[in-house]
Order: structure tokens, then C-alpha cells, then sequence
């Protein structure tokens, strides 16, 4: 494994070798929090049909966009632009970005925090097409605890229903041009995802930086086919940092290519509301101990973190 690069690897040797590739990931995820997925299965036109709406959408005069201002802590609909705020950080994001969540229909255990999503009328088959990548992603998500949960030692559905009800996020970015280059801020600053996993699809700009072990930002380049999946704090705090969910920004582009928009669009697979985060035992040792002797619910610790990130 080269140093300082995130390995990417190819999904369908779990069915040929999966004791290897299970290991490898392992390993990716525990040397990096990172690791890059080929042969996940997700049809290239399902993501260009979804980049194509929120597109259109951002591209929407901001008297329209507010109209569909996100509520229940920036978790459904749109959040503006210089609205969210990295923990520790002085200044917010040069970013803009849309939400969407998990359609419950008639059975919604959890009304108050699962809540419906918002639908911009302006732009045409918005729903099914945001929600087309949405089940695509949630079900490779699926595919990728069960490799994790293997690796941890468990049976490779382990996660499933802990997950089943999950506040899973489908976050489109639209970080605008640049106009200010002596700006403090980053189009996004040094942070940590709050999930178990995030899944990203990036649109093939530069910008996005991991920070290794030695201190140095590595940027992090997108793979035509590839779909980058890192770990998040709730998996941090689950397996007792075993599992560690690196930092990672995405810097501002350099004064040549300042005029140029970027996009993303990342997947925050979250579990159940009421799922207890509490220290997975076989990720406590006499090298290892417990950090996380209290254990809190996954809702509990979201809210928490949108507190910090001045989305509630």
C-alpha cells in the first residue's frame, strides 16, 4: 500500500475472494478512514441524471431556492450559502447545499425526527431522480457495513437493522465560484463526518484533502467509476477508534480556475435514532481502553454536533 494514498479497490471481488478483500478494507480504513470503491454497481447515468437536477436547482434565483429553506437542523431541503460552520472554526463554509432523507410513507416510528423531504417544483423529476440515487446509495452503504462488520467479527448483516430506520442524508453541494482570494474561509474547513459512513460521489474537480497521519493534507483526486467511502465519528466512537474518522477539508481552487463552480455530492448513512452508540467490546483492550465508558443514542449525538456546526 503506497504511502498517502487512498487504495481503491473493486467491490465485486466479494464474491471471488471476499476473505481478502474484507482485510484489505479493513486495512484501508484503519491506516486511512478512507478507502475508493469500483464495481459498485451504481449506473453512471443514474449520477449524471442526478447532478443534471441539482444543477438546475442551485442554478434557481435565491428568492426560489429560500422558499425550500431547510428545517429540523438543516435536514431536509435547502441551507444557503455562509450558513454551516465547521466546529472551531471563526468563519462558515463557501458552500450551499440541498438535503434529503429517508421516505418513511405510513410507517414513521420516529415522526418528529424523520421528517418529510421538501420537493422544488421549478425543477422537473427532482423527486424520482434524487431519490433513484438515494435507494442506490443506501443499499451499496449496506453492502459496505457488511464488509465493516465482518472485519469487526460479526456476521456480515449485523448492521442491517440498526440501520433499517436510519436519518440517512443525501447532501447535494454546489460550492460557487471564489471571488474572494484573500477570504479566511474554505469552501470547507477542516471537519469530521458525524455518521457510520459517508459515500461520495465527486464531480472530478479538485479540492478535496485528507489529513494523514504525519500531519501533511493529501488531496484525495476522483476516479471516473469510483465512489470514495470514509468513516465517520459515530463509527469512531463505536469501534473505540480501531475504525478512525480521519479530517478532511476541501480547499479553494488556485486564482486560474477561481471561476469554476464544484459539485458533490456525498451520502451520510446514519443508524436508527434511538441506536445505542456504545463501545463495541471486542475494540476494547488493555492498548486500547474504553474513551467512551457513557454511551449515548445516535439522535443524541447528531443533535450535539449540528449544535456545534450552527445548523440547530
Amino acid at each position: 500500500m503506497a504511502a498517502h494514498r487512498v487504495p481503491v479497490l473493486d467491490l465485486r471481488r466479494l464474491e471471488s475472494e471476499p476473505d481478502q478483500l474484507i482485510g484489505e478494507v479493513g486495512a484501508a480504513y484503519r491506516e486511512f478512514g478512507f478507502c475508493g470503491f469500483r464495481g459498485h454497481g451504481i449506473a453512471d447515468r443514474l449520477i449524471e441524471d442526478a447532478y443534471d437536477i441539482f444543477r438546475r436547482f442551485f442554478a434557481l434565483p435565491e428568492e426560489l431556492k429560500l422558499r425550500y429553506r431547510a428545517t429540523a437542523g438543516g435536514q431536509r431541503g435547502y441551507t444557503p450559502f455562509g450558513v454551516e460552520q465547521a466546529k472551531g472554526h471563526a468563519v462558515p463554509d463557501l458552500k450551499e447545499f440541498w438535503h434529503l432523507g429517508r421516505e418513511m410513507g405510513t410507517v414513521n416510528p420516529w415522526p418528529g425526527i424523520l421528517q418529510p423531504n421538501l420537493w422544488p417544483a421549478e425543477v422537473a423529476e427532482f423527486r424520482v431522480k434524487s431519490l433513484a440515487l438515494y435507494a442506490a446509495l443506501e443499499e451499496l452503504g449496506g453492502r459496505i457495513l457488511g464488509i465493516i462488520a465482518r472485519f469487526l467479527g460479526f456476521e456480515m448483516d449485523w448492521f442491517a437493522p440498526h440501520v433499517r430506520f436510519g436519518n440517512s442524508i443525501l447532501r447535494a453541494i454546489h460550492y460557487p465560484p471564489v471571488r474572494e482570494h484573500e477570504t479566511p474561509a474554505l469552501r470547507a474547513a477542516q471537519h469530521e463526518d458525524i455518521n457510520l459512513i459517508t459515500l461520495l460521489i465527486g464531480s472530478g474537480e479538485a479540492g478535496l484533502e485528507i489529513l494523514a497521519r504525519d500531519g501533511t493534507w493529501v488531496p484525495v483526486t476522483s476516479i471516473e467509476g469510483t465512489i470514495v467511502v470514509n468513516i465517520g465519528d459515530m463509527m469512531k466512537r463505536l469501534t473505540n477508534h480501531v475504525l478512525p474518522s480521519t479530517p478532511h477539508r476541501v480547499v479553494n481552487p488556485p486564482q486560474a480556475c477561481s471561476d469554476e463552480p464544484r459539485f458533490s455530492i456525498p451520502f451520510f448513512l446514519h443508524p436508527n435514532p434511538d441506536f445505542l452508540i456504545k463501545t463495541l467490546p471486542g475494540c476494547i483492550s488493555d492498548e486500547n481502553p474504553n474513551r467512551y465508558p457513557k454511551p449515548i443514542t445516535a439522535n443524541e449525538f447528531l443533535e450535539q454536533r449540528l449544535r456545534e456546526i450552527k445548523l440547530m
